[in-house]
């Protein structure tokens, strides 16, 4: 059985590509008030929430059960419209060596978006499951952003 992986789920949205994806860039210290499975999110290490190598602390509801964690932004691609967050410490890394997400963000011909979320991750042993919770936890918050970009 192989520790190491990767899983991507693409959800299509309504609101413009450069939009959805600024959300990532410039508001993430809003998700919790936007976002029905994220609890908490504090500025843990670093003055500003939107630059590589800041560090955050989350708490997320996966699989119905809180988890702690700690993340920071790796890179950001304003071109691409992609970014890379790197999650550790907490309840991840009671599972998980390597955790690591990437986000895309595709424009599409009637003027919507896709957004892609991939994690790739390495497991700490053969008995922890793929991350499969956190893949329904982007789903739903990529339609919950979708909704309140579309309000804004």
């Amino acid at each position: 059985m192989a520790l190491s992986g990767k899983l991507s789920v693409e959800v299509t949205v309504q609101t413009p590509a450069a939009k959805y994806f600024n959300i990532f860039i410039t508001q993430s210290h809003k998700f919790q008030n936007i976002c029905e499975r994220i609890h908490e999110a504090k500025l843990h290490e670093g003055d500003n929430w939107h630059v590589p190598h800041s560090v955050k602390n989350w708490t997320l509801i996966v699989d119905g059960k809180p988890i702690k964690l700690k993340e920071k932004i790796e890179a950001i691609d304003k071109e691409n419209k992609s970014i890379t967050y790197n999650l550790f410490d907490g309840d991840i890394s009671k599972n998980y060596k390597v955790f690591k997400v990437f986000i895309q963000v595709f424009e599409k011909s009637d003027g919507g978006a896709s957004a892609k979320f991939t994690i790739e991750y390495e497991k700490i042993n053969e008995n922890v499951e793929a991350p499969y919770g956190f893949m329904e936890l982007f789903d739903k918050n990529a339609k919950e952003f979708d909704s309140h970009l579309l309000k804004a």
